[in-house]
Order: C-alpha cells, then sequence, then structure tokens
C-alpha cells in the first residue's frame, strides 16, 4: 500500500459511490475498533477508507413498529445507556457490552462486530439470537437481510464491494420473551471468546416454550444458528431433560479446532454448557424471576 486515503461522507448516495469507484481495496468503517488495529498491524492495507460515522441517522437507538431500530455505527456505550433497549434485549445489550474496555465501548459497533466476521464475536451470537435484519445499501439500492447471512466465513461476508450496513432491526418482542448470552474467556476481563452461546425465548403462561432461537460462536469458521437446539426447547418447560437435549444439540452442531484457546473435545463440551446456562438465564427473565440487564424484569 503506497497511500491511505480516508474520506467521511454526510450520505449515502456518496458513501455508496466512494466505495464502488475505488480501484483498489475500499473498507467502510463504522466503529473502528477492529479495523484500525489491522491497520496499525499491517494485516489489512485498504487505499481507501469510507467513515460512515457522519451519515445521517447511521448513529442513534428508535423504536419503530413495536422494535427497534439500531444504526450501524451507534457506539456500544449509546447502546448499553438505552434504558428501553436494555430492557427488551438484555443478552444483546450484554454481548455488546462485553467488547474491549470502557474506552473501546465508545467506538466498537454492532456492524463492525458483524463484517469483521470473527466467528468468536461476542455480539453477533446475540444477534442471530435476535432475530435481527441489516439493512444494507449500496448501488443497487436498499435491501434487507437476516444478520446470520452475512458472514460468510472469517474476515470475509456476503455484501458487494459497494455496500454497507446502515442499520439494524430488532423485531417486536411478545410478552414473557427474553434473551441471554454467555461467553466463556480464559482470563476474567478482555479476551477471545473460547465459546459464545445466545439464546432468545418466548413463553407461555405456564412456562412452556412457544419459541426459541440458539446461536453459538467460535466453534466453527463462522457463528452458526442450532435449529436443533431451539427445536430442543420448542414445546417443553425448562427441566432436565429439556436441558440434556439442548446440551446435547449444541454440542452435536459444534465443529471447532483445537487452538491456544482449548481443544477440539473442550470447546465442544464448554458449547452445551453454555447454551444450558444462557436457557436458563433466558427462560428465568422471560418468566419475570431474573432482572434484565438494567434491573428490570420483564
Amino acid at each position: 500500500m503506497s497511500s491511505l486515503n480516508y474520506a467521511a461522507p454526510t450520505s449515502v448516495d456518496d458513501a455508496v459511490k466512494l466505495l464502488a469507484g475505488s480501484a483498489g481495496l475500499a473498507k467502510p468503517m463504522s466503529g473502528g475498533t477492529d479495523l484500525l488495529v489491522q491497520l496499525r498491524s499491517g494485516r489489512l492495507k485498504p487505499d481507501l477508507i469510507v467513515d460512515t460515522k457522519k451519515i445521517p441517522g447511521i448513529i442513534g437507538i428508535r423504536q419503530e413498529s413495536g422494535g427497534f431500530v439500531i444504526g450501524a455505527a451507534t457506539p456500544g456505550a449509546m447502546v448499553e445507556a438505552h434504558a428501553e433497549l436494555n430492557a427488551a434485549w438484555p443478552g444483546l445489550v450484554e454481548a455488546l457490552d462485553l467488547i474491549g474496555s470502557t474506552q473501546i465501548q465508545g467506538r466498537c459497533s454492532l456492524a463492525g462486530n458483524l463484517c469483521n466476521a470473527s466467528p468468536a464475536a461476542d455480539s453477533v451470537p446475540a444477534l442471530y439470537a435476535a432475530a435481527a435484519t441489516a439493512v444494507i445499501v449500496g448501488g443497487n439500492g436498499r435491501r434487507e437481510m437476516p444478520v446470520e447471512q452475512i458472514p460468510t466465513g472469517p474476515g470475509r461476508t456476503s455484501l458487494a464491494k459497494d455496500e454497507f450496513i446502515l442499520e439494524f432491526k430488532l423485531p417486536p418482542r411478545p410478552p414473557r420473551s427474553a434473551d441471554a448470552y454467555l461467553r466463556f474467556i480464559p482470563r476474567t476481563e478482555m479476551d477471545i471468546a473460547v465459546v459464545g452461546c445466545g439464546v432468545s425465548v418466548t413463553l407461555d403462561a405456564n412456562g412452556v416454550c412457544t419459541a426459541a432461537r440458539v446461536s453459538i460462536g467460535a466453534v466453527a469458521p463462522t457463528v452458526m444458528m442450532v435449529p436443533a437446539a431451539a427445536e430442543a426447547l420448542i414445546g417443553r418447560t425448562l427441566d432436565a431433560d429439556t436441558l440434556a437435549k439442548l446440551d446435547a444439540a449444541a454440542r452435536a452442531a459444534a465443529k471447532p479446532i483445537s487452538d491456544k484457546r482449548g481443544t477440539i473435545d473442550y470447546r465442544t463440551k464448554v458449547a452445551g454448557v453454555l447454551a444450558r446456562r444462557a436457557a436458563a438465564i433466558a427462560f428465568a427473565r422471560a418468566a419475570g424471576t431474573q432482572a434484565t440487564k438494567n434491573g428490570k424484569a420483564h
């Protein structure tokens, strides 16, 4: 890389034109906490950085159609401070809040964490479990896509060269619904997940699960949905048999590698353990017996 150009457009159209018109590698930047580290280390050598943070609406949170819309560049600190979002989606807020230090929280974003496409990303399993959709803009206009269709491999996404995420949509929450995210790390803070797990559930008045989504991270080339784990919960209360079936489904889906953070057998076992523990938290929150992140129970 002989030189690095930087642009901070103030409209979607200008950002798309810059990305499309770049002769070399162009990278959109929402938060920058991964991108800037990769630049400094030499792992990534783009010719153009397109900073999206000046585009109207790309930072902020609003309630819409019974759900929430989160701007793609909204920093973690702003998400954590939003009381209504905390009450509706405590697991997603917790997951984003796990990224880095207090200083990092001032910049890190859901879009950056998703499009960095690390299989160990913290907020991504929670986004998957939440059934979030991404609003994508590019040369062919605007489209929406389930977030689980965006990462395609480590460091790779399905987005075209001239596309970037403008915002995320979270669906309305039925009564007695809640989520949770847990990760296991070697140290007590600011480490990379050995395994992560996001669970979202809806219960009926008798505590029977009527809808569920389960996602696990750091055990495959991408964060993955586990439909069999969700099926183990639906139509059941969270008794010992249900937990055993959930554990088995999470283990069966996990396809980790052995690395310095853990062996295949160890990480597979942890996937089952975290699925059980995250489900227990989500069920308790949905039933109103455990407080959400900001101290309010459903």
